[in-house]
């Protein structure tokens, strides 16, 4: 490793790459139906929380309200970040419309649990304005 890095725990490593990716990803439940009490909203982080590790991936942190829930994700470069949020959606939809039942079927949702759209923001390390200026500042050959 080069003397210029410091080392990160958090900094993961491949054959090829170190990165230190993160995602803030927001989900909504259809038609915003609030659904979520404090048990299932724990059963989604578990089931969220096993998707991720089989996709490579860690749920840093999760917590949501009634009616969506907010997940930071780390996940690997080589992971399609839309592939992850499909998984994560059609996942937990299958395993909390099969547990909870009596308590999603009232809300109307038909046979959707979450709605389509999701929320998904980059997020960590540097603010892009020093970013910005330190590949503005790259000594480039004359």
């Amino acid at each position: 490793m080069s003397p210029r890095w410091e080392p990160n725990p958090h900094t993961r490593r491949g054959n090829h790459v170190v990165h230190h990716l993160h995602a803030h990803l927001v989900f909504v439940t259809k038609y915003r139906h609030e659904v979520f009490d404090n048990e299932m909203l724990a059963r989604c982080e578990e089931i969220m929380r096993d998707v991720c590790e089989s996709f490579g991936a860690e749920l840093r942190e999760f917590d949501g309200e009634g009616d969506h829930v907010h997940l930071l994700v780390h996940y690997p470069p080589k992971i399609a970040l839309s592939k992850l949020v499909n998984s994560l959606k059609g996942v937990s939809s299958r395993y909390l419309r099969a547990e909870y039942t009596g308590r999603i079927d009232p809300a109307g949702t038909g046979s959707v649990f979450w709605s389509p759209s999701y929320f998904a923001g980059s997020c960590g390390g540097a603010p892009l304005s020093s970013v910005k200026d330190y590949i503005e500042n790259q000594k480039r050959p004359a």
